[in-house]
């Protein structure tokens, strides 16, 4: 006869998974539920899903914002319209977002930046972060660089920078705007940099710093420095793009590759 054996205490099993997912807010080692995924797991994905695309569809509150960036002592703040009708034309046709609906009502001047707040993808991430993210930046730079009126385009792609920076005489011109939302992050802003702004800039042509949206992604201050650092390296080199690194060393201007046009 064989004595008694210990019995193998019985609890619930530690997710090895938990250590890895405080570092992404990817989708990662997702719980399941037999063959299927868990419950919860559904519901999230399908609360994402939904916020992702309210971010696309809604249509931005431009009243208070411009009341914010009136605030930041640049001038009254300048509406631009691309020539987008509406929402749905915006996203079926990316080239006429990138394009003003009237050129002759651009507003003329001079100045080293020109300041565009632009809608994009997620109108929802411009009205959270875009007013902030617009005085970090001037803090940042107005005591070197002299700002232009602040404008704010609606339906607007990035390229429509081009055409207000160059209207405006800017060296430089800054397009915050909404990023495309994802299924982890609805409320993301971009900046796009473009030196000596014109119509028909590649995207090679331009820096981007991305993933703004404080407290999970970068901020504001944040963003505003290393902005500043890469307008300081396209004034000196001449040039934006693929060419200027931001706090690099001497290698920090290099040949660029082929152009490129993304649909941003």
């Amino acid at each position: 006869m064989t004595g008694p054996t210990n019995p193998v205490p019985r609890g619930p099993v530690p997710d090895p998974w938990v250590p890895l997912r405080a570092h992404t807010r990817a989708r990662i080692g997702l719980r399941r539920a037999g063959e299927t995924l868990a419950t919860s797991e559904v519901l999230s994905f399908t609360a994402a899903h939904a916020l992702a695309r309210d971010a696309v569809r809604t249509t931005l509150e431009i009243g208070s914002l411009t009341a914010e960036l009136d605030g930041l002592g640049l001038g009254s703040t300048v509406p631009v319209r691309s020539a987008a009708r509406d929402r749905d034309e915006y996203l079926r046709r990316p080239d006429l977002g990138r394009v003003p609906a009237d050129p002759d009502l651009l507003p003329r001047g001079r100045c080293d930046i020109a300041l565009v707040v632009a809608d994009g993808l997620s109108a929802t991430a411009v009205a959270a972060h875009a007013a902030a993210l617009s005085a970090a930046l001037c803090a940042e730079l107005t005591p070197r660089y002299r700002f232009s009126m602040p404008v704010l385009a609606t339906q607007a792609r990035v390229a429509l920078g081009d055409h207000i920076g160059a209207a405006l005489g800017a060296t430089v011109v800054l397009v915050i705007i909404g990023e495309r939302p994802g299924l982890s992050v609805a409320d993301s802003l971009g900046i796009y940099l473009t030196y000596a702004p014109r119509p028909g800039r590649a995207d090679s042509e331009r820096n981007c710093v991305s993933n703004i949206h404080p407290p999970d992604g970068l901020g504001y201050a944040a963003a505003a420095v290393t902005v500043a650092d890469l307008v300081d390296r396209m004034t000196e080199a001449g040039r934006s793009g693929v060419a200027v690194k931001a706090r690099g060393g001497p290698d920090a201007v290099a040949a660029p590759p082929p152009n490129t046009q993304l649909d941003q």
